[in-house]
């Protein structure tokens, strides 16, 4: 059975399901419980909640079982591609709880709040200050990426936590990789005229050789990895999966693969 474990990360597969998690972060699995889900469950879009319900329940109910979470821990918000991140509390659980409509990241100190996103392409951050014990759960698809949601994240947790840039790890998730984020020159464009002051963004915007000249493959992982080194996260503290979604979609839910038809993955990171 294919295998994805690689020198950031391991491939677990337990009880008839199966994830992955970053091995710098298992360093603290005293205080964190983390992970990447792979198929076959399936968390479903939103849009598709409903329809699937009983599967993404039976879905919830195995990935808390394996990580000993209670049900209602769960803090889920109605993601939108937005760059807002907010903070959670007691009393803020529950699966697209209203409050946290149109919300791409949480943040929390509190124990025992499961703060879970979705996924099917777009990039996961999962950041953690193990000195103040803070984590951050980020969607940053690439408007997300586009809209800097991981600074949002990063000034959350300093602002709100007294973190320090230094002290955080972040972990960047299975994604849609350079290989298949291919855009035509709308997207082009945005990339371009948004880092091109504090980026070399020609490095990371790459000419397709498709027949088409007006498409481009757009390195959406580095620019995450260069404007958080830029707001002082060290270099050795952003581990990369190396894992894309699209190559692995047997493995990964990946809208680029499936379209409508594709399931969702999420992330979970909890403290206890």
């Amino acid at each position: 059975m294919k295998d994805l474990t690689n020198e950031s990360i391991v491939h677990v597969k337990n009880n008839g399901i199966e994830y992955i998690q970053f091995r710098r972060l298992l360093e603290y699995k005293n205080i964190l419980k983390h992970c990447f889900t792979l198929k076959p469950l399936d968390f479903a879009s939103f849009d598709s909640y409903k329809e699937k319900k009983n599967k993404v329940e039976d879905s919830y109910k195995k990935i808390c079982k394996e990580f000993r979470i209670e049900y209602s821990n769960i803090c889920r918000p109605n993601q939108t591609h937005t760059n807002i991140v907010k903070s959670i509390e007691d009393g803020d659980e529950g699966i697209y709880n209203e409050k946290f409509d149109n919300v791409d990241g949480l943040v929390t100190n509190k124990k025992n709040k499961a703060l879970i996103f979705c996924f099917a392409d777009c990039t996961p951050l999962l950041f953690f200050d193990p000195v103040k014990k803070v984590i951050s759960n980020v969607h940053s698809g690439w408007r997300g990426t586009l809209q800097t949601i991981g600074i949002n994240a990063v000034e959350a947790m300093v602002q709100n936590y007294y973190s320090n840039p230094k002290d955080i790890i972040c972990c960047i998730g299975p994604t849609i990789r350079k290989c298949h984020f291919e855009v035509e020159d709308d997207v082009k464009d945005l990339f371009y005229n948004k880092f091109k002051k504090e980026l070399d963004i020609n490095n990371y915007i790459i000419k397709s050789d498709s027949s088409n000249n007006n498409k481009y493959f757009i390195d959406t992982v580095e620019i995450n990895k260069q404007i958080l080194l830029k707001l002082g996260l060290k270099e050795e503290n952003i581990i990369d999966s190396k894992i894309c979604s699209v190559c692995n979609e047997d493995k990964i839910h990946s809208y680029r693969a499936h379209g409508e038809n594709s399931g969702r993955n999420i992330t979970l990171m909890e403290l206890y």
